[in-house]
């Protein structure tokens, strides 16, 4: 074999073994600040899940998919949504690191906590 053919067979293998690496490489975002989302459930006079265990930029949404209206306070009242109605959500973006407790004021008995680190 010639040493062109070794040449141009040495270079196709690099070109092919280069495209399959960047077809199996993780994607990198255009937008490194790409939005971080979490969802609690609102269901059955519960919150799910009970803790919720997010990194510091995650916005959590809580959905009420009960038939009868809740709320979602925070202990140390750092976030407090309106009633929420059948299918409503409230959104509270986590800032900082910390464990943050929850409740219902309406059905007190209804604890949960967003665990941020």
């Amino acid at each position: 074999m010639s040493s062109k053919m070794m040449w141009i067979l040495g270079f196709t293998t690099a070109a092919l073994m280069l495209m399959a690496t960047l077809a199996v490489a993780p994607r990198i975002s255009a937008n490194p600040q790409q939005a971080v989302t979490a969802e609690v459930k609102i269901d059955n006079f519960s919150f799910g899940p009970a803790t919720l265990t997010v990194a510091p930029g995650t916005t959590v949404t809580w959905v009420n998919h009960d038939d009868i209206p809740h709320t979602v306070v925070s202990t140390d009242s750092v976030f407090k949504s309106k009633v929420l109605d059948t299918d409503e959500k409230f959104s509270f973006t986590f800032t900082k690191a910390g464990t943050y407790p929850y409740f219902c004021s309406i059905h007190p008995k209804m604890t949960a906590s967003v665990v941020v680190k």
